[in-house]
């Protein structure tokens, strides 16, 4: 295989990997919603896993493809599933349960990538590079760490991301519509925030934070 052939394989791979992980996540977003009655993704279609209901121009097509052509790693994100937590029984906690849906929903791919990989290890042995290899080789090992770190990096606690839903349970009632504003304002300002403080602060403090827990995880789940 040559570079180019390579290079072009990591980076089918990599979206192999990344669009999947996207779609599942949203999908656990609406799907938790619905299981605590609120139906308002399900009547906007976005209760599916067909990637092109939940693909957003810039943050899963336009700013994955530029980090790939810079050489960095695949970064993106997907619309936002809707959904209303007035009709949830109790708001604050629903609001939390649905917020956390979608990284454990990258946790579950994650482990049916591992589980695969373990089986696979215990019975494929590789005689030259085929498709099997591909799969065992490469593309499941990037399933699993690109599910981490997308679960890791949503359970921060910052606004939008899901793991801001914590605030839902512990903010005083009266504040929860500015959380909420907040919420839905704050993704382009996270973003600017997230590419500029490494270069600011000289530190990816993000960075390390997931190479602690979605890579060391990770590299955990393929050594199972």
């Amino acid at each position: 295989m040559t570079y180019e052939t390579y290079h072009i394989v990591i980076i089918v791979c990599s979206i192999l990997a990344f669009v999947p992980a996207l779609v599942f996540h949203e999908f656990m977003h609406g799907f938790a919603a619905y299981l605590l009655g609120d139906k308002t993704a399900a009547s906007q279609g976005r209760l599916s896993l067909n990637p092109l209901k939940h693909l957003d121009p810039f943050g899963t097509v336009i700013l994955p493809g530029l980090l790939i052509l810079m050489g960095g790693p695949i970064f993106g994100y997907a619309k936002p599933v809707p959904y209303n937590p007035r009709n949830f029984k109790d708001p604050r906690k629903g609001d939390l349960i649905v917020g956390l849906a979608g990284p454990m929903g990258n946790f579950l791919l994650a482990a049916i990538a591992a589980i695969i990989y373990a089986v696979m290890g215990l019975f494929y042995t590789p005689s030259g590079i085929d498709f099997a290899l591909i799969i065992y080789a490469l593309y499941l090992p990037l399933l699993i760490t690109t599910n981490l770190y997308l679960m890791f990096f949503n359970l921060l606690p910052i606004p939008p991301l899901d793991g801001s839903s914590i605030f839902a349970l512990i903010l005083p009632r009266k504040y929860l519509p500015k959380y909420y504003q907040i919420q839905r304002y704050a993704l382009p300002i996270f973003l600017v925030v997230l590419f500029l403080v490494p270069y600011v602060l000289h530190i990816d403090i993000i960075g390390i934070y997931l190479q602690v827990t979605a890579g060391n995880l990770a590299t955990l789940l393929m050594g199972l």
